[in-house]
């Protein structure tokens, strides 16, 4: 699968929506996209969610909109900042639909990817030549126009319209359904429901909830009409566990774990999305167990559970454990946003574009450390893919990682006792290792992560390459630190030896 074809795997929804509610064709939008954002991997799309090179005006400074500075045309020019690829997909759209010089374009059909193309480009869209050659080469080589026809056909169906009013953003997710935590795009699982591990011993151990990656998130009751019958623990050990009834006379328990703050008592009557506390860390355990009617228990997987309130309420978020959509075993595959698992870089830029990214630090300019990120990522990735490990064990790692916002480096250096990356809530980047007869721990300067990032976003290089190159930059960083301590160390010995003979 091309990288163009990644991209466009990942964001068809949003342009898929942006269709039916403006009328833009999915595959011009999905074109731009992949053009203006080079797949999603530009700096500008990485940092700030901006995936098509809208520029900051003074409106939108005005209106609280928040922008980072970037070198395009002229240096430091004001570029959009948003808290989501969704919200860069909607100001796209909104961006054409009231500047008047695009007016002709929603003039010609939802489907008419070529005319769209070609107004586009003449309204003056891009200053590079032949704009309009560029998408309609994007379109075709990649079959991005079989999104326009799943869209038109979908309206033709169901007797809908395009516009806003009969297509409200995220589909007009019902009140009375919400998930445990407020996310824009995903929610990301860090540990799932089912078997962790199995031993002669002790047997299996399973895990009888999932676990959701947050930072001192609000948690919320996911119906009406909800009854808290717990709450227990204390500091950051606190819980809730909520029941909802059935019409059939069973019961849904659904707990919350690991909270530092409870809102709600024993005996309140609870509606979706109100809040019930607060989580004491950066984990939730999320847990649903129900009770039949003839009085049986049984955890299930909370995966089913959401994935069952998710289609009544209308709610478009999914729920990602190493780039699968856990939601998409319990969905009617017509429901299923897509239920392709995402590559592993796929899966790195999400969590990256995310509210839960771990080591995405939100509109800061400090350049020091955008490079420590530049740099934290492109070597996660690089440490990951070595020695062809499985994919899923690779998106397995990705995740680790973000959540724990540290880097196992020691496939790039075998030699070493161990050698992690970790970066810091300020961003800076510190290297720990340990040969066996040293151990070091340092912030990398300014001129060591620049030449990482060099070299790792030097497109010529193949992996092998990079991975020589960056391992002989580790391994001089380490020398150069071990050999300062060394002379600190035989300085010190000198003095005292001096100060020895002086009494």
């Amino acid at each position: 699968m091309s990288k163009n074809q990644e991209y466009a795997q990942e964001y068809a929804g949003y342009a898929m929506e942006q269709m039916r509610r403006y009328g833009i064709p999915a595959s011009v939008t999905l074109a731009q996209g992949i053009l203006e954002s080079s797949n999603g991997q530009s700096r500008l799309a990485q940092n700030e969610n901006n995936h098509f090179g809208i520029k900051a005006t003074p409106s939108w400074i005005a209106e609280g909109g928040r922008y980072a500075l970037y070198t395009d045309d002229r240096p430091d020019e004001k570029f959009c900042s948003y808290d989501s690829v969704g919200d860069s997909y909607e100001h796209h759209s909104r961006f054409l639909k009231e500047n008047s010089r695009y007016a002709a374009c929603f003039g010609l059909s939802a489907d008419d990817y070529k005319g769209w193309t070609e107004g586009i480009a003449q309204a003056g869209y891009a200053t590079g030549s032949d704009y309009a050659g560029k998408l309609q080469k994007i379109i075709e080589q990649n079959g991005l126009q079989e999104y326009d026809r799943q869209v038109m056909q979908e309206m033709k169906e169901q007797g809908r319209c395009f516009g806003l009013e009969e297509n409200p953003l995220g589909e007009a997710e019902d009140t009375t359904y919400s998930f445990p935590v407020e996310r824009k795009d995903f929610l990301f699982v860090t540990t799932p429901f089912g078997v962790e591990s199995q031993s002669f011993d002790s047997g299996e151990k399973v895990h009888k909830g999932m676990d959701i990656r947050c930072n001192d998130d609000s948690v919320l009751a996911t119906e009406n009409e909800g009854k808290v019958i717990s709450v227990k623990g204390s500091g950051a050990g606190q819980s809730v566990t909520v029941e909802y009834s059935r019409k059939d006379g069973s019961k849904v328990q659904c707990s919350y774990m690991h909270l530092g703050e409870v809102s709600v008592k024993v005996g309140d009557t609870v509606k979706a999305g109100q809040q019930l506390g607060k989580t004491g860390g950066e984990h939730l355990h999320f847990s649903v167990r129900n009770i039949y009617a003839d009085g049986t228990q049984r955890d299930i997987d909370p995966a089913a559970y959401l994935a069952e309130i998710a289609q009544k309420g209308g709610i478009r978020q999914q729920v990602l454990h190493n780039g699968s959509d856990l939601l998409a075993r319990y969905k009617s595959p017509d429901s299923v946003r897509d239920g392709r698992p995402l590559t592993t870089e796929g899966w790195m830029k999400k969590l990256l574009s995310s509210e839960d990214s771990g080591v995405g630090l939100s509109g800061c300019s400090d350049p020091v450390v955008e490079m420590a990120m530049t740099a934290f990522t492109s070597l996660m990735l690089l440490a990951v893919q070595i020695d062809n490990k499985e994919e899923e064990r690779q998106k397995a790692e990705v995740s680790a990682a973000m959540d724990s916002r540290k880097i196992d480096l020691k496939p790039l250096l075998p030699g070493m006792k161990s050698c992690t990356l970790t970066v810091n809530e300020n961003g800076k980047a510190l290297l720990h290792a340990d040969n066996g007869s040293a151990q070091i721990s340092r912030e990398l300067s300014s001129a060591e992560l620049s030449r990482l990032s060099v070299t790792l976003n030097n497109g010529s290089l193949s992996e092998e390459t990079k991975r020589m190159r960056v391992t002989g930059l580790l391994n001089t960083v380490i020398l150069s630190e071990t050999a300062s301590r060394n002379f600190e160390m035989g300085m010190e010995q000198q003095q005292g030896q001096t100060e020895s003979l002086k009494r």
